[in-house]
C-alpha cells in the first residue's frame, strides 16, 4: 500500500514539473519578427515552416526609392527562406516615417503576429513600426500618455444612430480647474473616430508638442464624422464602395450635428467658451467638413485647418473670421482644387497660411501638416 502512495506522490510531482516547465516554455519571448539595423534598412522576420511562398507588404520602398509618393501605394516583395524555415527580406535603408506592413503567406494575408501594434486600413489589419531619427517622426513616439484619452457615444436627436468620440485631455486638465480650448479633428473617407489616433499618432504629436510648450494645452475631439449610417458603422466597406457613397457626405449629416455634440460634451468636459474657444481642422473629406462647419457657425472657429482638401465653390468662407491653414503637396490628387480654393481666399482678402509639401493624398504629408497647424491656434 505505501509503495503506491509513493508511486503516486512521484508521479504527481513529475506532472507538476512537467506543467511547470510547459509554462516556462510557453512564457519565453517570441523574437521580434522586424529587426530595426543600424543604417536604416528593415528586415522582416517569418517564421512559418509550413508555407510554401511567403511575402512582404509594405507602404515602404522595397527595392529603389520612389521620388514623389502621390498616395498610400503598397509595394510586395517575395521572402527569402533559410535551412530552418525561417523568412526573411531586408529593404533598402528607409526614411524616418511610420510605416505599416502585413505578411501574405500561400496567398493569405495577416497582420505581424509577434507585433501587437497593429491598424485598419480599408478593409484590412496593418501591423506598424516607425523609424525615428528626425524631430517630426520623434513627436509620434510616447512610452505612455501622460494626458487621458476617453471614449464617449453621442446620440444626436436628429439621427437614428449613436455617434462614437475620441476625447484627449491633456495632463494639464487634470492638474487644474481651468477651461481649455477645444480642437475638432475629421478623418476622411474610409475613416471613423480611430484614424488620427491610429495612423495619424495625433495625440502622441500634440502631448509632445504640449510638453515641449510649441502647443497650447487644448482638448483633442477626434469624432466619428461620416454620414449616417455610412462608413463609420461599416467598417468592412472597400474603399470603391465608400467612394460610391460620397454623394452622402453632401446632406451634411456630420455638420449639422455639431451644435448639440458640442453642448453634450461641454457638460462633459470644461470646454472653453464656444466665441474664440474652438478650432477645427480635417483632412481630404473632412477638409471639406471643416469648410462646411466653419460657414455654416459664423464666428464660431477661430482657425481652420484644411489638409489636402477635397473642396469646391460652395465651400468658400463666406467672413473673414476664421484664419485657415491649408496643407498640400505637389503630387496630392486634388492639387487642382487646393491652388483654386487658395486664389479665392486671396481675391475676398481672407487670412490664410499655405504649406506646401512634396508627395500626394497620404498619412505622411497629413501628420505633418497636423503637427503644424496646432502649433498656430488658440496662442491668442
Amino acid at each position: 500500500m505505501k509503495k503506491h502512495i509513493v508511486k503516486f506522490y512521484n508521479l504527481l510531482i513529475i506532472l507538476l514539473l512537467g506543467t511547470c516547465l510547459n509554462g516556462v516554455k510557453a512564457q519565453e519571448p517570441v523574437k521580434d519578427s522586424i529587426r530595426l539595423n543600424a543604417d536604416g534598412s528593415v528586415t522582416f522576420v517569418y517564421r512559418d515552416t509550413a508555407s510554401k511562398k511567403v511575402k512582404v507588404r509594405c507602404d515602404c520602398k522595397l527595392r529603389r526609392e520612389k521620388p514623389i509618393v502621390k498616395r498610400e501605394n503598397y509595394h510586395e516583395i517575395k521572402m527569402n527562406r533559410d535551412e530552418a524555415g525561417q523568412w526573411t527580406y531586408t529593404t533598402p535603408p528607409l526614411a524616418p516615417e511610420v510605416y505599416t506592413y502585413q505578411f501574405e503567406h500561400d496567398g493569405q494575408r495577416t497582420p505581424d503576429p509577434t507585433n501587437p501594434d497593429s491598424v485598419r486600413v480599408r478593409t484590412e489589419k496593418m501591423s506598424v513600426f516607425t523609424i525615428a531619427g528626425t524631430p517630426q517622426t520623434n513627436l509620434y513616439l510616447v512610452d505612455s500618455l501622460r494626458g487621458r484619452l476617453d471614449t464617449v457615444v453621442f446620440q444626436s436627436p436628429d439621427e437614428k444612430k449613436p455617434r462614437r468620440i475620441l476625447v484627449y485631455t491633456p495632463p494639464q486638465y487634470r492638474d487644474s480647474q481651468d477651461e481649455f480650448p477645444v480642437l475638432y479633428l475629421l478623418h476622411g473617407l474610409n475613416g471613423n473616430e480611430m484614424a488620427w489616433l491610429d495612423r495619424g499618432h495625433a495625440v502622441q504629436s500634440l502631448e509632445n508638442l504640449i510638453e515641449m510648450h510649441k502647443a497650447k494645452p487644448m482638448i483633442l475631439v477626434m469624432p466619428d464624422a461620416n454620414p449616417e449610417e455610412v462608413i463609420g458603422t461599416k467598417e468592412n466597406l472597400s474603399l470603391m464602395k465608400n467612394i460610391f457613397l460620397y454623394p452622402a457626405w453632401n446632406r451634411l449629416d456630420f455638420e449639422r450635428c455639431f451644435p448639440a455634440m458640442d453642448d453634450y460634451l461641454s457638460g462633459l468636459y470644461r470646454f472653453a467658451p464656444r466665441l474664440g474657444g474652438r478650432a477645427v481642422a480635417g483632412l481630404s473629406a473632412g477638409a471639406k467638413q471643416s469648410c462646411n462647419m466653419a460657414n455654416m457657425y459664423d464666428s464660431t472657429f477661430v482657425a481652420v485647418g484644411l489638409f489636402s482638401p477635397v473642396v469646391s465653390r460652395k465651400q468658400i468662407p463666406h467672413s473673414t473670421y476664421s484664419r485657415y491653414w491649408i496643407g498640400g503637396g505637389v503630387g496630392d490628387l486634388f492639387h487642382y482644387r487646393i491652388n483654386g480654393f487658395r486664389k479665392k481666399l486671396q481675391r475676398r482678402h481672407i487670412p490664410y497660411t499655405m504649406y506646401n509639401t512634396i508627395g500626394g493624398h497620404t498619412w505622411r504629408n497629413w501628420r505633418v501638416y497636423f503637427t503644424e497647424f496646432v502649433q498656430t491656434i488658440f496662442w491668442n
